[in-house]
Formats: structure tokens, sequence, C-alpha cells
């Protein structure tokens, strides 16, 4: 994947993060988040595919994903961060759904996107979480690489 395709989809990511983030927080539809981002927001320079991707398939998919988050929480979801969740979230839909994206990918820009909007150590958090859900759905490209 070439630089300007790999920085797209970066930019795609932290918008379908802001969406996801406003699913959750104002419960809108994922249908009226995607389709108030193309109305108003400027998509020129993102993954446009890749973001439907995320803010149509992370909420079809959040109770496996929600499933999957909680068993590496030492609390509820619930107490979790709502960007910070978002970012798992679309994390953990990548490790599922997306064999193409390396495991190494998902984990650095999640912790990229924690850094820039998450709480002051969320990205640690992030990081932690990701490494065990790595090992648990993403065992066998982790073993090929070590």
């Amino acid at each position: 994947m070439g630089l300007e395709m790999s920085k797209a989809r970066s930019r795609a990511r932290r918008m379908a993060m802001q969406g996801l983030y406003e699913w959750q927080v104002a419960q809108n539809s994922p249908k009226d988040v995607y389709n108030t981002y193309l109305a108003e927001h400027d998509l020129s320079k993102i993954d446009e595919e890749y973001f439907k991707v995320l803010i149509l398939g992370v909420p079809e998919k959040h109770k496996e994903l929600d499933a999957a988050i909680n068993a590496h929480l030492s609390r509820s979801l619930e107490e979790i961060d709502p960007i910070e969740l978002s970012i798992l979230r679309i994390a953990c839909y990548e490790f599922i759904s997306r064999l193409d994206v390396p495991y190494k990918v998902v984990i650095n820009e999640s912790i990229e996107l924690a850094k820039t909007f998450g709480a002051e150590a969320g990205h640690k958090f992030v990081n932690g979480i990701l490494d065990k859900l790595a090992v648990d759905l993403r065992s066998s490209e982790i073993k090929k690489i070590r």
C-alpha cells in the first residue's frame, strides 16, 4: 500500500472513530451518521470505502466486538472512555474482519488515535488491550512473525 493510500486509510479510521463516538453517545443510527459525514465533510483525502466499511460494520458487529474486548477488561465497558471504546471497537473489527490489514498496523494506528484523542494515558490502556486481543484473534499471524 502506498503512502498516500496509507494516509487516506488513517484518515478514514480517524473519521470512523469520530462517527462511532457520535453513534455511541448520541445514539444516532450508523446509516444516519454515515450520511451526515458524506454530506458535511470533505472525504476527498480519506479512503471513503474503508470509512464506510468501519462506520457501518463496527455497529453491526458491536456485540461480538464488545464480548472480545470485555474478556480483557478489569472494569465494565461502560466505564471505558467513549473515545477509547470506539478505538478498541475499530481495532477489534479490523482484527476479525480485515485480515488484509496486518495486526501491527491495527495496533499502531489505534495507539496513534488514542494518543491524539484519548485520555492522558489512554494509549497505554488501548495498547495493553489490543496486545491481548491480537493473541486471541490473530494468533496464526503472530506465530508466523515470531
